[in-house]
C-alpha cells in the first residue's frame, strides 16, 4: 500500500526555528500529522552527507531523531547534485550556487555533483532506503525549442554523453540496491516520457534509471499525466504531491514570456488549489500498486508555506486509497459453476 502523508523538508528548512535543525523540523512535521520526511541531502541543517554515507551508525541516530518526532526519514534527495551531474557551460554561473565556490566550472560540477550522489546512494543503503529522488541535469536544454535547427546528430550526442556520465552512477546505486528516481522536470534533458525513453535506451534500460512523478510539471507542459502513469507505472518510485495550473491568455502561454510566477500562465499552485485531478492520480498509482510514499512538495506564488504544510497532510490522507480485500460485487455469488458457466454461454 502507498505510504504516507509524506513533506519534502527543502522548501522549508531555513535559519529559524524550528525549520533551522534537523530534530525541531522532524516534530514540527510529525506535529502536522505527517508520518515522513523526505530530506534535502545537501542541507547541512539536516545532515552530514559524507558522514551518513561513511557511518552507518550516524544514520541510526539520524533516523532515531525521526523516529522520535513520530515520523521516520522516507528518501533522502539529491535534487541539487545530481543537477551537477550534467551542466552546460551557459548556466554554469546560474547553478554555482549548488556547489563549493572552488567548484566553478562545468567539468568540476560534474565531478563533484557524481561524487555527491554517490554519496547519497551509500547514505541511503546505511540508511536502509529504496530510492533516491533526483535530476539528470542538461546538456541539451538550450536547444529546446528547435530555432535556430539542431544540428543533426545533436540530441543522439547529447543523451551519449549524459549516459556516460550516469551509467557508473546507476551502476553503482545497483550495488547499493537504491532506484535512481529522476523528476522529469523542465530544464532537465529528462522533462518528458519522450526524453526518458532516449536516456532509457542509452543506458540499456537500466534498472534503476527510475522515476519521480510529479505532475506539476506535466500541467505546465500540457502533457498527459495520467496517460503517463499508465505508461511507465513500473518505473515510478517516488511521488511528490504537487498541484499546478494553466492560465493561458493573449499575452502569455506555455513559456510564460519572461514573467513571474504569479504572471505566468502556468504556475505551480498549494496543493488542492490547482488543476491536478489527484483522484485520477492516487486510483491509478494504485492499481498499478505504488508502494512508495506520497509527499508533498510544497511550492506556490500565492499561499505561504505554513498553510500549505498545515493543508498538505490532510489532503494527501484524503486521497490514500485502501485497496479493496475482495470485489465489490461479490454477494451476487462467486463460486465457479462449470454447468451455469456452459449454459450462460448457451452450451448447455
Amino acid at each position: 500500500m502507498m505510504k504516507g502523508p509524506g513533506i519534502f523538508l527543502a522548501q522549508f528548512m531555513s535559519d529559524s526555528a524550528p525549520h533551522n535543525r534537523f530534530d525541531s523540523a522532524c516534530k514540527w512535521a510529525g506535529e502536522l500529522d505527517y508520518v515522513g520526511v523526505q530530506v534535502p541531502s545537501w542541507d547541512a541543517r539536516c545532515m552530514d552527507l559524507a558522514k551518513a554515507a561513511e557511518s552507518v551508525e550516524y544514520c541510526r541516530d539520524l533516523q532515531a531523531t525521526a523516529d522520535r518526532a513520530g515520523v521516520e526519514i522516507s528518501e533522502l534527495s539529491t535534487h541539487l547534485q545530481g543537477q551537477l551531474v550534467a551542466v552546460h557551460p551557459a548556466y554554469a554561473s546560474m547553478f554555482q550556487g549548488f556547489a563549493p565556490a572552488g567548484v566553478n566550472t562545468p567539468e568540476a560540477m560534474c565531478r563533484y555533483g557524481t561524487e555527491q550522489v554517490k554519496l547519497c546512494l551509500k547514505a541511503s543503503k546505511n540508511l536502509g532506503l529504496d530510492a533516491m529522488p533526483t535530476f539528470s541535469g542538461a546538456l541539451m536544454w538550450h536547444t529546446m525549442y528547435p530555432w535556430p535547427q539542431r544540428p543533426a546528430g545533436l540530441v543522439e550526442e547529447g543523451f551519449k554523453e549524459l549516459a556516460k556520465r550516469w551509467r557508473p552512477i546507476l551502476d553503482y546505486a545497483d550495488e547499493c540496491g537504491i532506484d535512481c528516481a529522476f523528476e522529469v522536470h523542465p530544464g532537465e534533458d529528462l522533462h518528458d516520457g519522450a526524453s526518458y525513453e532516449m536516456f532509457l535506451d542509452h543506458v540499456d534500460q537500466h534498472p534503476r534509471a527510475c522515476l519521480l512523478y510529479d505532475p506539476s510539471h506535466f500541467v505546465l507542459q500540457q502533457l498527459d499525466y495520467l496517460e503517463y502513469i499508465e505508461l511507465y507505472h513500473e518505473r515510478i518510485k517516488c511521488f511528490h504531491v504537487k498541484d499546478a495550473e494553466f492560465r493561458p491568455n493573449g499575452r502569455v502561454g506555455v513559456y510564460g514570456g519572461y514573467q513571474g510566477w504569479q504572471n505566468r500562465a502556468g504556475r505551480f499552485r498549494s496543493t488542492g488549489d490547482g488543476d491536478v485531478d489527484f483522484t485520477g492520480i492516487f486510483t491509478l498509482l494504485t492499481k498499478h500498486n505504488y508502494h512508495g510514499w506520497a509527499t508533498i512538495e510544497w511550492e506556490c506564488c500565492f499561499k505561504d508555506s505554513e498553510q500549505g504544510a498545515v493543508e498538505g497532510a490532510p489532503f494527501i490522507a484524503s486521497h490514500m486509497i485502501q485497496p479493496p480485500a475482495r470485489a465489490f460485487d461479490d454477494f451476487a455469488g462467486g463460486k465457479v459453476d462449470k454447468v451455469a458457466i456452459r449454459r450462460a454461454l448457451g452450451l448447455e
